[in-house]
């Protein structure tokens, strides 16, 4: 236990002393008129580069990722409905779960944010 606990020291310790030493001896950040501006591979850039992306879509994107995890944890409590040893509060637990979902999406629905088009 000893030996463990003073490898994770050094290794914290090594650490902390790269980022130091990165701090002081690293590149420093450049400012000038060429950094802000976009590559198109040499050419003149033919219009803005920072063009505002569409809110409703980064929406729809977290919409998309939140209920993909809760498909995630859904996975294994399929896989123990069908055995004999999941006992009635498993199946409640899994009836509060889905109305949850279900009360989560018809929320998303009536708010707009599942429209596709713009």
């Amino acid at each position: 236990m000893e030996k463990v606990m003073l490898s994770v020291l050094t290794a914290c310790l090594l650490g902390i002393i790269l980022l130091v030493v990165g701090l002081f001896l690293g590149v420093s950040f450049y400012s000038g008129r060429e950094k802000p501006s976009p590559f198109e591979c040499g050419f003149d850039p033919m219009g803005s580069s920072r063009v505002p992306f569409s809110l409703r879509f980064f929406l729809l994107a977290v919409i998309f990722v939140v209920f993909d995890v809760e498909i995630v944890l859904l996975f294994p409590a399929v896989m123990v409905v069908g055995g004999s040893w999941m006992w009635i509060t498993g199946y409640v637990a899994l009836l509060v779960f889905l109305i949850l979902l279900l009360g989560g999406v018809i929320h998303e629905w009536r708010e707009g944010s599942l429209e596709w088009e713009v």
